[in-house]
């Protein structure tokens, strides 16, 4: 028989990435929870958790997180079936962790979702990565839910296609006839500055491939903000790929110009949730795909 307060420990520290967050959030010692996973290891005979920063799950311990989390989700589901009693407890909103790309989240997502969680009293804890990578957080046990680019279903999950994103290769005008007045060559692209969003944004890159052919390393600036990079866009401080309907005000106003009009890139989004049928996560996800395809192509 799985003990549940050693299963909750490890769920919180995948979900908050540390043991010292894990605690606070089950209002217990940096120490009890350590004891916690510790003997939930020694029972399962598998290390469960790689120490660091952050604390990551392994196979094994994903394997139990996404047990736990799908636990929690049909103790949700329950509570909000059973009839009031006397004098019972307020029942607790479900909360749902979706993982989502930060553009996502900029542009279309929340205005999608909106409308049903205030409806169905549900709570939202979005976990904000690349939408290459999203997968691997569903994957891990840590979400329920994954808004990403992989099609391809993670083992126990669902995937269907949302819609394509589209994204605008842009610059402020001074900035395309300082670097690109002769054209998108290699040796312009090489040598003008680019914004990414962090390590693992791909898109400029994609971009630059395609009119060169050739894995260029042009000077970088770095910042995860998704408003922010289009100001640094904006501001002539570099090019970036930026989600098309973020940019529009901008493109009109001529603050911003489309470096390749011809040339969008598209990316097509997924979205993924467990195949264990909930009732208010299936009504979630019908509703995305609704909903999605309102905002996106």
């Amino acid at each position: 028989m799985l003990d549940y307060a050693l299963l909750d420990a490890l769920a919180a520290v995948v979900r908050h990435g540390s043991f010292d967050r894990a605690a606070s959030a089950l209002n217990v010692t940096p120490s009890a929870v350590s004891q916690r996973v510790k003997l939930l290891e020694e029972r399962v005979g598998s290390v469960l958790v790689k120490r660091g920063q952050p604390c990551t799950a392994t196979p094994s311990g994903a394997l139990l997180c996404r047990h736990t989390e799908r636990v929690q989700l049909l103790e949700s589901e329950l509570s909000g079936r059973l009839p009031a009693l006397p004098g019972a407890l307020l029942e607790a909103w479900p909360t749902l962790r979706v993982a989502v790309n930060d553009d996502s989240v900029g542009t279309w997502f929340v205005d999608a979702v909106a409308g049903f969680c205030v409806e169905r009293e549900m709570l939202l804890d979005l976990v904000i990565d690349d939408q290459d990578h999203t997968a691997q957080r569903i994957r891990d046990g840590s979400v329920q839910g994954a808004v990403t680019t992989q099609a391809e279903p993670v083992q126990g999950c669902r995937s269907t296609r949302l819609g394509r994103m589209r994204y605008r290769a842009v610059c402020s005008p001074e900035f395309f006839a300082r670097y690109f007045s002769q054209g998108l060559t290699r040796d312009a692209l090489g040598r003008a500055p680019c914004v990414e969003f962090n390590p693992k944004d791909q898109l400029q890159k994609r971009f630059m491939r395609r009119f060169t052919r050739a894995e260029l390393e042009p000077p970088l600036h770095w910042i995860p903000h998704v408003e922010g990079f289009v100001r640094m866009c904006a501001t002539g401080m570099g090019w970036g790929a930026c989600p098309e309907r973020m940019i529009m005000a901008y493109l009109e106003s001529g603050e911003l110009v489309d470096m390749a009009p011809s040339k969008p890139l598209d990316v097509d989004l997924y979205w993924q949730s467990w195949r264990l049928s909930i009732g208010w996560l299936d009504d979630f996800s019908a509703m995305l795909r609704q909903r999605a395809a309102e905002f996106l192509d």
